[in-house]
């Protein structure tokens, strides 16, 4: 007999199809994720904190220290026997209060400049405020002070040298007239002509008082070069007109005789001695002649005493 096939049948009930494409074979459960704690940041304790307050507390006593400690030492120094100046504005010879380079300068004057600072501590003088009341003086050109510790002050003067009297005009009646005779320097600073000084300068004209202080350098200027030129004739120079700077005329003495040159604003010491070598002739043929004109380099003109004396 034929073995019967025998045959089972399964029956599974298919959830519905939601639309999503179903995975031929199961996928594995991922993995749990591990999540590492992060390291908890390094934050100052207590101790660091302490310290920074140990350090500004440390550097704030040590300032207020520093501030203690000057007071202390400025009130010694301002108040201490020891840096008292001695003496007064009228001592003549005071060791403690030494002047150098004083010839002409007024010493009355340089000593009332310090009149308040006798009988004090010399670390109170204002030395800065002192030597620009030094610098006031006509006389003083430059001036330095110094302290000498405890008590001492040395001060070095350097004055203004002149170079010519100053002839300052004035208007009288309308018409111009020597009112003052002062010094004047080479920066054209007037100068008090101190009492019984003798000076051996021209005299200069055409520097009034009363020009703006740039003008007047700038005259006297002239001037200064003129004599720095011709320094081996300037002791027969006895007056230097810098009333018109394009034509400076000088005063000259030749054989006895005052002769005026003009002399322009160059080439000085050329013609002033080209006209002394040459005027022993020119005397004999226009004897009378005192004004000559020098500007031209190859002329000499005589501008009196003679016709055309050229």
């Amino acid at each position: 007999m034929g073995r019967r096939q025998a045959t089972a049948q399964l029956d599974l009930e298919l959830p519905e199809d939601d639309g999503m494409e179903q995975p031929s074979e199961r996928q594995p459960a991922p993995a749990p994720r591990r999540v590492r704690a992060k390291p908890a940041e390094n934050r100052p304790g207590w101790g660091r904190r302490i310290r920074r307050v140990l350090i500004w507390t440390g550097a704030g006593v040590a300032v207020v220290g520093a501030i203690a400690a000057g007071y202390q030492i400025d009130e010694f120094l301002a108040s201490n026997p020891h840096f008292i100046l001695p003496g007064g504005p009228d001592s003549t010879a005071n060791p403690n209060f030494v002047v150098e380079g004083l010839r002409y300068t007024p010493r009355a004057e340089v000593m009332q400049i310090f009149a308040r600072d006798f009988g004090r501590s010399v670390y109170l003088m204002p030395l800065a405020e002192r030597r620009n009341r030094l610098l006031g003086i006509d006389w003083v050109e430059n001036a330095s002070i110094s302290r000498r510790w405890p008590n001492r002050i040395v001060l070095r003067i350097a004055e203004r040298k002149p170079i010519a009297f100053a002839m300052l005009p004035n208007v009288i009646a309308g018409r111009w007239a020597i009112s003052e005779v002062a010094l004047v320097d080479a920066a054209g600073v007037i100068l008090r002509p101190p009492p019984k000084a003798v000076f051996s300068l021209p005299a200069l004209f055409g520097i009034p008082r009363h020009d703006a202080p740039a003008t007047r350098r700038a005259r006297v200027g002239q001037a200064a070069e003129l004599i720095r030129e011709v320094q081996s004739y300037a002791g027969q120079i006895s007056e230097i007109d810098v009333s018109d700077p394009e034509d400076i005329a000088v005063t000259e003495l030749a054989q006895g005789r005052s002769l005026r040159l003009r002399l322009g604003n160059r080439n000085y010491l050329s013609r002033l001695s080209g006209f002394l070598k040459n005027y022993p002739d020119i005397s004999k043929r226009l004897p009378n002649a005192r004004t000559f004109d020098l500007r031209l380099d190859d002329h000499i003109t005589a501008q009196d005493g003679g016709p055309n004396g050229r």
